[in-house]
Formats: structure tokens, sequence, C-alpha cells
């Protein structure tokens, strides 16, 4: 039998998506992906919210679990007035949630490992917060860029460092959630094929060998879905740090 080949990028591949209508619409298996994140959670919303039990049940509690881990994530990091801003922080938390949980299973695609994707939802965040500043102080938000009791010599040095590293939150933000959930899909893609090659090469010795990728696979799987929530409150916690520092400047 022929060894498999392994193609890990493969995964990431862009293809049309709804056949023929899909490729003239230029609607990728991406776009499709995402559609259906946005579905399911109106879906999941409509039908846990419906009953508004006192008792609630399995789908209702994990949507009021959901509602009140992120109200008092932006009540406590933003502060005051941080309320305003939840539906934009829930919005993007259970977007890039799903879209990281159901990048997992066979047919969906991850398309939080698409920088596009996430320097999309970064740049939208950036642009959001500056304007947020911009309209909460005026003129005064440059003001944020000039370090409190640095004396007036060192201004020149500073100032820059500050514009830089305020410049480059879109890209750190996106290239944090792109890279941990692209090597995550690799490191699974390897193994998976790993194991594979093993049991079409070796025969009954593959098939005991493939044991152990098989073992680190189911490891990966455990890690995949910690890193799929940790990188969605990853991207809301730093929304809000950036909403705190527009509407504070501190």
């Amino acid at each position: 039998m022929a060894a498999p080949a392994i193609d890990a990028l493969g995964q990431f591949e862009l293809t049309p998506g709804l056949g023929l209508v899909g490729h003239r619409l230029h609607f990728a298996n991406s776009n499709e992906t995402m559609l259906a994140d946005a579905v399911i959670i109106l879906l999941v919303f409509v039908v846990g919210l419906r009953s508004r039990a006192l008792i609630p049940g399995r789908i209702q509690a994990l949507v009021e679990i959901l509602y009140e881990f992120v109200r008092n994530m932006c009540a406590d990091t933003i502060g005051e007035g941080g309320l305003r801003f939840f539906p934009l922080v829930f919005t993007l938390f259970s977007f890039i949630l799903l879209g990281n949980l159901i990048g997992l299973f066979p047919y969906f695609f991850a398309f939080t490992s698409h920088i596009a994707v996430t320097l999309a939802l970064a740049l939208f965040v950036f642009i959001f917060s500056t304007g947020v500043g911009f309209y909460t102080h005026g003129l005064r938000f440059f003001k944020f860029f000039v370090p409190a009791g640095v004396p007036i010599w060192l201004l020149p040095l500073l100032v820059p460092i500050e514009i830089i590293s305020y410049l480059s939150r879109p890209v750190s933000l996106s290239v944090r959630l792109f890279a941990n959930m692209t090597a995550g899909h690799v490191m699974w893609e390897v193994f998976a094929g790993f194991m594979l090659l093993l049991t079409a090469s070796f025969g009954l010795f593959g098939i005991i060998a493939s044991i152990l990728p098989f073992g680190l696979n189911i490891a990966l799987a455990a890690l995949e879905l910690l890193v799929a929530g940790l990188q969605a409150y990853v991207f809301a916690i730093l929304t809000c740090l950036y909403l705190h520092d527009a509407v504070h400047m501190h």
C-alpha cells in the first residue's frame, strides 16, 4: 500500500463554497463557515432565550453564563460606562469562540487560522477604539502618546515609541489569534498523517507504533479545545483594554 502524503497546509486552502454559485460570487469555504457560525449563534440564542425559564435548561444556562462572563469582563476591565460596549465585545467573543470550535470539526473551515480574517477583526477593533478615543476626548486624545511625568527632553524619544506601540496593536492582536489556531491545526494534521503513514508502511508493527501519535492526537484535541476558548477570551479582553485606554487615557 502506498504511503499517504502529508499535506498539513492543505486544510487552509480556499475553495469555492456553495458550488458554482460560490465560484461566480467569489464565495469561499471560509465565507461559508463564517456564515454558518453567525447562523448557529443566532439559533442558539433564539432557542436559549425563547422560554426564559426561572430554572434554565442547558441551552439557556449556556447563554446566561456567556452573557454574565462577558458582561463582567466589560464592567471590570473598561470601568465606568463599559457596559455600553458590551454588545460589541460579546459579538466578537461569540463569533471567534464558535469559529475556533467549529473549525475543529470535519467539513468545517477554520477561518480564524487565516490572517486576512483575524487582521480584519483586529483592524475593526483598532479603528473603533481609536474613534471612541477621539469622540470622548477630542484632540486631547493625542496626550495618550505623551507619558505622564516624563522630562521634556525625553519626549522626542518616547512619543514615537508610544505611537509605534499603539499602531502595532492590530498586528499583535491578529497574529496572536492566527498563529495559535494555525499551529494547533498543523500539529493535529501532522500527527494524524504520521499515524496513517506508519499504518500504511509497516503493517502490524505500524499499527502498534501508531498508538503513540494517536494518543498525542487525542491530547492535542483537548489542547485545541482549551486554546479555542482561551484565544477568544484573549481577543475579547484585549478589546476591552483598548477601549479602556480610549475612554480613560491611562
